[in-house]
């Protein structure tokens, strides 16, 4: 039986949870046209769409929201953030933004253009899209072993170095303005990469003069896997850990709304001075002033905060204890899913859990819809609804090699016992799984459009 790592906090104040019928249930699913984003948060029961914003702020940092010194320019929370991140990260430049998808459209804005081609290890869906935008091609080049969701490899989500440098030769340094890594690699199943791994890839793209940034939303989790499981860092803390893994960057962007235990901000950084220049210069044209970056002066104090937390060995050993705990009670039940268990989420392996159901007709999707009809949970869909797409040239439909269902935990949220309800529900679906259909799109945009897309049965 799975041991569940306990909670290092007492609770101080709860929240309700709604509870529905499956009758209610199913018409708030029709009514969304099938498609979870369009539910009201009143008809969720365990809210699992994403990790992102969705924590528990501490004591400590609400104390921080009353002490917001809500000054347009240069406020004294922001200069408690500035310490926080050259302590953490190691980067004097660096701009707040809004969110982690605020960064990206600055970033992007600047750097991406037609004609460009920006690797990762795997990109995601806003930063995909943020590169398509600009006319840029975004190009995953993860190891063999990240597209197998039974293969246990300790690193899954490392960049294939090989192939990274197979793209460099072929389409030339002057058309790559960057190189990315995201850590930990969310769309395929959360999975860490090693240090090494990092060390690497940067070493291949100083040989050719190529920046190397890090999608880091997730990065205290990733540090906290390769204490646990990389030769050589066991006693060293995760700062020491995080020190070392930025000291190869030559920027990030960052969502801080997962890493940094806040509901709102995010972080842009870099070592260039003159690129640093346009980035200021596209944020206060976009996001706001340098000092603030869209964000309310109370929340760059509760992000200072939020990312120290985050570092705290106890807090990522229950974080991640909680997502291996989950993974364990449904691999119990021969639940098909994404392993190892990664950091932030539980991914169900929707073409081993709906072998019937073809990828033309979205079996993450389809699933996702079974566990909201029945036991109330949200979940997200990471497969064919969100990355596939049509061929430029030939017009076919290319579809992602996994197609996942993502349940992303919130942190500091839930309990033991809701993760057994979640586990029981799913191993009910998953004995039932022979009655589950597929269902086809009806409305759809041309980026992004898990967001907004409707669906119907097939």
């Amino acid at each position: 039986m799975a041991q569940y790592t306990f909670e290092p906090f007492k609770i101080k104040t709860v929240e309700a949870i709604p509870l529905t019928t499956r009758a209610e249930r199913a018409q708030f699913i029709r009514g969304a046209g099938y498609n979870v984003f369009h539910l009201p948060s009143r008809a969720i029961t365990f809210d699992f769409l994403t990790d992102s914003g969705t924590s528990a702020m501490s004591d400590r940092q609400w104390a921080g929201m009353m002490e917001g010194d809500e000054s347009y320019a240069g406020s004294r929370n922001y200069y408690h953030l500035r310490e926080v991140v050259q302590d953490i990260f190691g980067f004097e430049m660096f701009v707040p933004t809004h969110q982690g998808r605020g960064a990206e459209q600055v970033l992007f804005g600047v750097v991406a253009g037609p004609g460009k081609t920006i690797p990762n290890n795997t990109h995601f869906d806003t930063t995909r899209a943020n590169i398509e935008a600009r006319g840029s091609t975004a190009l995953d080049l993860i190891i063999s072993e990240g597209l197998d969701p039974t293969n246990r490899h300790p690193f899954k989500g490392n960049m294939n170095v090989a192939a990274l440098e197979e793209l460099i030769r072929r389409v030339g340094v002057e058309n790559i303005p960057l190189a990315m890594m995201t850590i930990t690699n969310n769309a395929v199943g959360g999975q860490p990469v090693s240090m090494a791994n990092i060390r690497a890839t940067k070493e291949l793209l100083a040989r050719y003069h190529i920046p190397f940034y890090i999608d880091a939303c997730r990065y205290a989790e990733n540090c906290y896997f390769i204490q646990q499981r990389e030769a050589g860092y066991r006693a060293k803390s995760i700062k020491e850990i995080a020190r070392e893994l930025f000291s190869y960057a030559d920027g990030f962007t960052m969502s801080a709304k997962k890493d940094g235990l806040v509901n709102i901000g995010g972080l842009l950084a870099t070592r260039d001075p003159g690129l640093f220049e346009q980035l200021q210069n596209r944020l206060i044209l976009t996001e706001g002033f340098v000092s603030y970056g869209g964000l309310a002066r109370r929340d760059l104090e509760a992000l200072a905060r939020g990312l120290e937390e985050a570092l705290g060995e106890k807090y990522l050993a229950y974080r991640t204890g909680q997502i291996a705990y989950l993974a364990e009670r449904l691999l119990e039940n021969g639940v098909p899913i994404v392993e190892p268990p990664g950091g932030h989420a539980v991914f169900l392996d929707a073409k081993r859990f709906l072998p019937h159901v073809p990828q033309s007709e979205f079996p993450g999707q389809a699933l996702t819809i079974a566990l909201y009809l029945e036991g109330g949970i949200r979940a997200c869909e990471i497969g064919s609804v969100m990355f596939a797409h049509k061929d430029a040239a030939t017009g076919e439909v290319k579809y992602p090699a996994l197609d996942l269902v993502r349940l992303a935990i919130p942190r500091r949220v839930y309990t033991q016992s809701h993760f057994d309800y979640v586990a029981q529900v799913i191993a009910n679906i998953y004995r039932a799984r022979d009655q589950i259909r597929g269902v086809k799109i009806v409305y759809e945009q041309p980026r992004l459009r898990h967001f907004t897309a409707r669906f119907e049965e097939v």
